[in-house]
């Protein structure tokens, strides 16, 4: 009868002898991971109950089954370790239909993972067994670690991430005992990597928010209002020039014929109506709304008052303001919500003027029209 209790503390010591010496550069795939394996293959073997031969088999696999990480790095390590399987049970008369098992078992935990029976199956389980334990963070910092050291090149959070989110996707627990035992938590921590992916990348889409163009639309918004205020302007002029000259003609010339030609009058009163009612309107949308000029130091962090409007500040301190400032320029979401309340500000300023001047420009339009409809009629009754 074979000893393989005896030789199981052979392979035991080593495998503990061997990485000792060989995988200084393997912060993952070294004796922690390999006793952890074992511990988990000796559970679901318990579980299952297994012959001695069985037991034997899947132990010794999980002892051996990274060994080919330390000759040759991650590069099809699989068929290494079996190689030194194979040599040193060899050696231990171990027989070859047994070693042909044990070196499947390892084989088959090469990704993807293809078990073809129970022992395979426990194997692939155990390799991958922390990726429904709590400490599944903790052995995915290892394993990104020792990715780095090994290939020497530098791995992103944000693409280590998703290639574990991608691994826990696709991966598929074999056994019943370990979806039983590590399914839920397996999809705990991916909805955590999932959050995690989330939040970053709302992060990275925030810090990536173009400034510069953001500072070109603010400047052409506020330079296009102010042309629009402008022109907005120069027509309420145009009115109030217009309607000066033919309200001066009125009183001049109409005023003075009235007493002698009684049929001009109610077109006069028409026309001055019209006129007076146009220059309201058109100097309602010229006249300039201005607040008290007075601001809290402390509502500027609250977004209660907009710097940026001289109206806000004309009447404060230079050192309100100079402080007031300071803590918007310190502040790019304080800085652009004011830039956005100033835009809104004008925007509203300029809403006002237009609906004004639209007023306005009707009154004169639908004033002038029936003035000279009534002067007429009234020359042509008037002989």
């Amino acid at each position: 009868m074979i000893p393989y209790s005896e030789i199981l503390q052979k392979i035991k010591a080593y495998i503990q002898s061997f990485y000792t010496h060989d995988s200084a550069s393997y912060c993952y795939h070294g004796v922690d991971h390999t006793a952890r394996v074992v511990e988990a293959v000796q559970e679901m073997s318990r579980h299952y109950n297994l012959p001695e031969e069985e037991d034997f088999i899947v132990t010794s696999a999980a002892y051996f089954h990274d060994l080919g990480y330390v000759n040759g790095g991650s590069q099809e390590h699989e068929s290494r370790s079996a190689v030194f399987a194979e040599e040193f049970l060899s050696k231990e008369n171990v027989s070859a239909a047994v070693i042909q098992r044990v070196k499947s078992c390892i084989l088959a935990t090469k990704m993807p993972q293809s078990p073809s029976n129970l022992v395979e199956s426990i194997l692939c389980d155990a390799d991958l067994f922390h990726l429904g334990t709590a400490d599944f963070k903790e052995k995915s910092k290892l394993i990104h670690q020792e990715i780095e050291a090994t290939h020497k090149q530098k791995i992103g959070k944000g693409l280590w991430r998703s290639m574990t989110i991608k691994l826990l996707e696709e991966h598929n627990y074999h056994t019943d005992y370990a979806k039983n035992k590590l399914e839920e938590k397996k999809k705990e921590n991916l909805q955590n990597l999932l959050q995690e992916d989330k939040k970053a990348k709302d992060k990275n889409s925030e810090a990536k928010k173009p400034g510069r163009g953001i500072e070109t639309m603010f400047r052409i918004t506020s330079s296009n209002n102010q042309r629009l205020s402008d022109m907005a302007d120069n027509k309420a002029n145009i009115l109030l020039t217009v309607n000066s000259i033919i309200l001066s003609l009125v009183v001049t010339v109409l005023l003075r014929r009235l007493d002698n030609e009684t049929h001009l009058l109610i077109p006069t009163i028409l026309l001055m109506v019209s006129v007076v009612l146009t220059m309201i309107f058109a100097i309602l949308a010229t006249i300039p709304k201005i607040p008290n000029g007075h601001f809290d130091v402390q509502n500027v962090e609250r977004r209660k008052v907009n710097l940026l409007f001289f109206g806000n500040f004309y009447k404060s301190s230079f050192s309100d303001y100079e402080e007031g400032m300071n803590r918007t320029m310190k502040n790019s979401d304080l800085l652009y919500g004011m830039l956005t309340k100033d835009v809104y500000s004008q925007g509203v300023s300029l809403g006002r003027k237009y609906v004004l001047l639209r007023y306005a420009y009707t009154i004169f339009m639908i004033g002038l029209v029936v003035s000279v409809f009534a002067f007429s009629i009234a020359v042509v009754l008037g002989k």
